[in-house]
Formats: structure tokens, sequence, C-alpha cells
């Protein structure tokens, strides 16, 4: 009885896919939805101890991959002393071509060389 009730209401591989994606909630620019509010129950979806939520400050690894302008100008110097790769020489020849074909050709180098 309990096995049946239990893969019922579970996903593939026992995931609670249906579950968690049920409920209609906001995502933020990270992408990830916000956790919903507890219910004070010891069971249930929403299942805690209701407490108010503090707003934390960003985490300096949400800052990783950011393009600031010193790191902007840093890269551009490096392009201009050290130029282009071969591949990328080659690419940049085919797009200057125009054509649909020679385009979609450095499409496939480029996959080719970086590994889709």
């Amino acid at each position: 009885f309990w096995l049946k009730l239990g893969s019922s209401r579970l996903g593939q591989h026992g995931t609670h896919k249906e579950l968690a994606t049920s409920g209609e909630r906001e995502v933020d620019t990270m992408g990830k939805a916000p956790k919903p509010e507890s219910s004070g129950l010891a069971i249930g979806l929403n299942k805690g101890f209701i407490v108010t939520r503090r707003e934390m400050p960003q985490k300096p690894s949400h800052m990783k991959g950011r393009n600031s302008k010193r790191n902007q100008l840093v890269r551009e110097v490096i392009r201009e002393v050290v130029g282009y790769a071969p591949y990328e020489r080659r690419m940049l020849e085919l797009i200057k071509i125009g054509s649909a074909s020679t385009f979609k050709r450095s499409l496939k180098l480029a996959k080719r060389r970086l590994g889709t």
C-alpha cells in the first residue's frame, strides 16, 4: 500500500519532479525559484518553522565571470598583441566570403575545434 502510494507521487527514478514543478513560484534572475513560505507544520512540501527571511548580500562567487572595464581592457590588449588562433582566422575568412554554405562550414569548424 505505501509503496504504491509513494511511487505514484514520485516521478521517474524516485525524484519529486512533478511535486516540485506543480507550485507556481516567481523565478529570480539566477534561474532558481525562491523557497516557498513555510507552513509551520512538520510534514508536507512547505514544512518547517516559520521565520522571517533576511536579505543576504550577494556572494563573491556570483560575481565570477562578470565583465569589468579593467578585465575587458586586458582582454582587448591581449587580443591585439597575440592575435587570432589559426582556426579563428580560417573561420573569419569563411564568414567574410558570405555565402550560407561557408558560414555553415565555419560553424562546423568551430564545433570540431572547440568540442561542440
